[in-house]
């Protein structure tokens, strides 16, 4: 076969696949479970194949979802300093002005960070507790008795404690930008209520990668923000694309990928896969607690490396 009949066959298995993998396993829409599964069930059922579902009644035992009011927050962790993310934006982690371009973490003690939230302070920027370092029981050992250091039918199911636990909680501003773990995910809201758009794995050939300088923003004296470049660091592959508007222009492979969008409330928990692209907003103020499981690099992240360098291969050439 000619090298230029290999690229076209590689291109057309590329654009099939995605839609041969939907019609065979992945849902038009994010199911719902009334009860938490056994750990076989949930493992047979959804990490195996790699789907997302929303979870009731998982968490309605947690004392937090009454507890954690601002009072409350504002007497168990009041005075003590905390790490929040500002930008002047709300895109934290994300590409702009072709750099991908990581917040300020800023120390301050949280009471001060609940009257921004509160709106009894204004900034022009925007603020957003979301360290990814178990920052729940690194930062907020506090509060950790009001939730669960895991969730055990997933941790009986995985044959492992989470590797992180994680406490979110922000202004409507905030957003996180369109991105892929390497965790199995479930993601509890305490209060308010999280927005999700997802593409699973196989929607790959049609999400853009690019290589971006890493920079960090700088909030200066006069409270203006510098973007500084972390001029030591490699390059960062990052998706450049908004999913909620995107330039089709500049990215038309883009219109052949089919999102799933869902809303997570108070008292649920989505059980997002490894490997699932992800953007995020949320209700202001919203809290919400989440566990990542460390994947297992089985045959399915096999898959999805294959996919991923015929898919950068094809670009290239």
């Amino acid at each position: 076969m000619a090298e230029g009949e290999a690229l076209r066959a590689v291109r057309g298995c590329l654009a099939a696949f995605p839609r041969e993998a939907r019609e065979l396993g992945w849902p038009e829409s994010v199911p719902y479970l009334d009860r938490p599964p056994s750990p076989l069930e949930f493992y047979r059922e959804w990490v195996s194949p790699n789907k997302p579902c929303i979870i009731r009644n998982a968490i309605s035992h947690w004392p937090a979802l009454k507890k954690w009011t601002s009072a409350y927050l504002r007497e168990v962790v009041g005075p003590k300093v905390v790490s929040v993310a500002v930008t002047p934006n709300g895109y934290a982690d994300a590409v702009f002005q072709d750099r991908f371009v990581m917040p300020e973490e800023h120390k301050m003690p949280f009471k001060d960070f609940l009257d921004i939230v509160e709106k009894k302070v204004t900034s022009p920027n925007v603020f957003y507790v979301q360290k990814q370092c178990s920052n729940l029981t690194e930062e907020f050992p506090e509060l950790v008795c009001d939730v669960q250091p895991d969730i055990p039918w997933m941790s009986e199911a995985l044959g492992k404690k989470p590797d992180a636990v994680n406490f979110w909680l922000g202004e409507s501003a905030a957003v996180t930008s369109l991105h892929k773990d390497h965790y199995e995910n479930l993601y509890c809201v305490v209060s308010g209520e999280k927005y999700f758009l997802l593409h699973p794995p196989s929607d790959r050939p049609f999400i853009p990668y690019e290589l971006y300088q890493p920079a960090t923003y700088h909030v200066s004296e006069d409270g203006s923000f510098e973007i500084v470049d972390e001029k030591t660091a490699e390059k960062v592959p990052w998706i450049p694309l908004d999913p909620l508007n995107p330039d089709l222009e500049l990215y038309p492979e883009y219109a052949q990928a089919k999102p799933l969008q869902c809303t997570v409330k108070a008292g649920e928990m989505l059980y997002l896969p490894s490997l699932w692209f992800h953007h995020v907003q949320q209700s202001h103020g919203c809290i919400a607690v989440n566990y990542w499981y460390d994947m297992e690099y089985d045959i399915k992240y096999s898959y999805y490396q294959l996919l991923d360098c015929l898919t950068k291969t094809v670009k290239v050439v």
